[in-house]
């Protein structure tokens, strides 16, 4: 109980110095909520300074890294939904290492899997027989519906979703490829093309064979209604829809369809490639029936229907363990990464035996691909969201989330949109309701700025970088979200008065 009141004190210091320190300052002296309760002490830091970090990231490290805020966070230690600075400062991790971390980071359970297959085996290949591998492959497939049974391991979503593309071109022998505007499934030169936001996108030739289709936005996008979404929230846009129908849906399929009739080879697709709910677009949701008919569609012209569930996969949904499930298809090829490891670098593509036997036309191999240590741990991280009931977690703590922030939208005229399901939610900042015109990329900084001082950590998406990703562990507790909406609050609080 010591640790537990230090904690308390400390975070308590820590949202008071923000009304008076913080980078944009407060204008509510109402005193803030203390930190979550929870018992864990990070050990005290010992390492470079945060000046040296900055220091050797300007000199060593990739020119284009994305550094989040204005004044940067150093983290050095994780346990479950918060991190710990190297001041011990804790926060509340609400993007998960951008969609990574499902059951929490430094669950214990993991950390033993890795632990003890490290003093067993670390790395030998699949050259040779090896167990972890082969049991993981068996339980990873069981958890897909129909016929998807072969499991191709890789070590990232990007790599993951380049075999994919390669594999679907190989077994159609079409080379033409759809994928979705605002979509994002990777950054090789391969991918690039699939890849259909601007800012992730170099000046280079990339892309060759394929083709964006118009997103289906139902609230940015030209059409959109009030029932359009499986979601606890709509948008604000009106709909003379009847029951069961969409008429935003059968607009946007009519525009893929032209997209197949201008710029397909006649009558022919290699591959539809589409994410469940858009994850770096600022966790976009299409119309119901959208991706259903989008894969009829496809299907009819000799393609195959490829889900990107990088970001939705593994329970995050709530209603279903897969995010393709929520719109009742079951894909040709699922690509999965992220929280498949839960921070551990690992992924692959699953498909049917028949679409993966063209990988026997030559030699196919990956260094690092079923790893032993990563396959430990991967099939730890089943194990802790089936005995730990994590999916059904996310759909009531998710639901209960997003009506919070409904709260909010309702309270803010500058808040556009909530959307999401389960712990896959977006909240779009706009100028005003009516207009629905992007918040600029300054204030939303400063709101973002804002909520991190507070103790609390969000992502940002979408093209104009105007949407908070929230995106949370999957362990996160009722506390734990009414702490990070009453900073929301505040922080939109202060922008408000700041805007006058």
């Amino acid at each position: 109980m010591a640790s537990l009141g230090r904690n308390i004190i400390r975070s308590k210091h820590f949202a008071r110095s923000h009304v008076k320190y913080g980078s944009c300052a407060a204008y509510s002296t109402a005193p803030l909520p203390d930190f979550p309760a929870h018992s864990f002490k990070p050990p005290t830091y010992q390492g470079i300074s945060v000046e040296k970090t900055k220091d050797v990231r300007k000199k060593n490290l990739n020119p284009g890294l994305v550094t989040y805020y204005r004044k940067p966070v150093m983290v050095h230690q994780g346990h479950m939904q918060y991190l710990y600075d190297t001041d011990g400062r804790p926060f509340l991790d609400l993007f998960a290492g951008i969609v990574t971390v499902s059951v929490g980071h430094c669950h214990p359970r993991t950390v033993k899997a890795a632990t003890d297959q490290l003093g067993k085996l670390w790395h030998t290949t699949n050259i040779y027989l090896h167990p972890k591998i082969h049991e993981y492959a068996e339980k990873l497939a069981s958890k897909m519906p129909g016929n998807l049974k072969v499991v191709c391991f890789t070590n990232s979503g990007s790599e993951a979703n380049d075999l994919a593309l390669h594999m679907a071109r190989l077994y159609t022998g079409v080379y033409d490829t759809i994928s979705l505007r605002n979509a994002y499934h990777g950054m090789s030169p391969y991918l690039m093309g699939l890849t259909a936001i601007s800012t992730w996108r170099y000046n280079t030739p990339t892309g060759f064979g394929i083709h964006q289709a118009m997103n289906p936005d139902p609230f940015r996008g030209p059409w959109g209604g009030a029932r359009c979404r499986d979601s606890p929230s709509q948008t604000i846009r009106s709909c003379n829809c009847a029951e069961g129908e969409c008429e935003a849906s059968d607009l946007y399929v009519e525009q893929l369809e032209d997209t197949i009739r201008f710029s397909m080879p006649k009558d022919k697709v290699g591959a539809f490639f589409a994410e469940s709910v858009q994850g770096v677009g600022g966790a976009v949701q299409f119309p119901k029936n959208y991706l259903k008919r989008a894969f009829e569609l496809v299907r009819s012209k000799g393609g195959l229907c490829v889900s990107d569930e990088v970001q939705t996969g593994f329970g995050r949904m709530g209603s279903h363990y897969w995010g393709f499930e929520t719109h009742d298809v079951i894909p040709d090829i699922v690509t999965i990464a992220k929280g498949m490891g839960n921070g551990f670098p690992m992924a692959a593509v699953i498909t049917t035996p028949e679409v993966a036997d063209v990988l026997g036309k030559a030699l196919h191999f990956n260094t690092f691909g079923g790893n032993p240590v990563a396959c430990a741990v991967g099939s730890e991280v089943l194990d802790v969201i089936d005995d730990e009931k994590r999916q059904e977690h996310c759909a009531v703590v998710g639901t209960r989330l997003i009506h919070k922030l409904r709260v909010l939208q309702e309270e803010f005229d500058f808040v556009g949109d909530v959307r999401g399901k389960g712990l896959m939610i977006g909240v779009e900042m706009v100028t005003d309701k009516k207009s629905r015109k992007p918040m600029s990329g300054d204030d939303v900084g400063d709101i973002w700025e804002d909520t991190k001082d507070m103790g609390i950590l969000l992502g940002r998406g979408g093209l104009y970088g105007n949407s908070f990703r929230i995106k949370p562990p999957m362990c996160i507790t009722d506390e734990d979200i009414d702490y990070a909406v009453a900073i929301m609050r505040r922080a939109f609080e202060n922008y408000a008065v700041r805007r006058k």
